[in-house]
């Protein structure tokens, strides 16, 4: 079953604002929208193609360590400036 409802946070915890068919202790998969959607071409986003590239990548963990290495500063403004590269 998939089912998208509203909900409150509160004390660290959701609150459904509708009864849900579940058992009780039952695992579920919960997506958290704040209702603010980026456009598909933000810069954080990536695209499937990327994603599907990026599985056949062979980087190993030196050469990831390496370009850690060389990022001055936050980690964020250098994955945002690569992207406003592209």
């Amino acid at each position: 079953m998939e089912k998208t409802v509203q909900a409150v946070y509160e004390n660290g915890v959701l609150h459904p604002l509708e009864p849900l068919l579940l058992a009780e202790r039952q695992q579920v998969t919960v997506t958290i929208s704040d209702g603010i959607s980026l456009s598909p071409s933000h810069p954080l986003l990536v695209s499937p193609d990327e994603w599907s590239d990026a599985a056949h990548d062979d980087i190993g963990l030196d050469e990831v360590r390496r370009a850690l290495s060389t990022i001055h500063g936050s980690l964020s403004e250098a994955v945002l400036e690569e992207r406003r590269e592209r």
